[in-house]
């Protein structure tokens, strides 16, 4: 998985990429839900925030290769 973490962490170290990846910070893991949030609207949000994670781990890896 080496060369494709390697991808990440050119794509998102760019200008642009930074502000994609701040962006989609906002709309997922920041993002706050309300009280009467559905299990899954929950579940979604989850998800998304999870992907998130992934590629910011993917971008660490990237910018680390050992």
């Amino acid at each position: 998985m080496n060369e494709i973490e390697k991808h990440y962490a050119r794509v998102f170290n760019s200008a642009s990429g930074k502000i994609v990846l701040n962006h989609l910070r906002t709309i997922t893991i920041e993002r706050v839900m309300g009280q009467n949030v559905s299990n899954e609207d929950l579940r979604w949000c989850a998800a998304q925030s999870a992907l998130v994670h992934q590629i910011e781990n993917f971008i660490k890896r990237g910018n680390n290769p050992t």
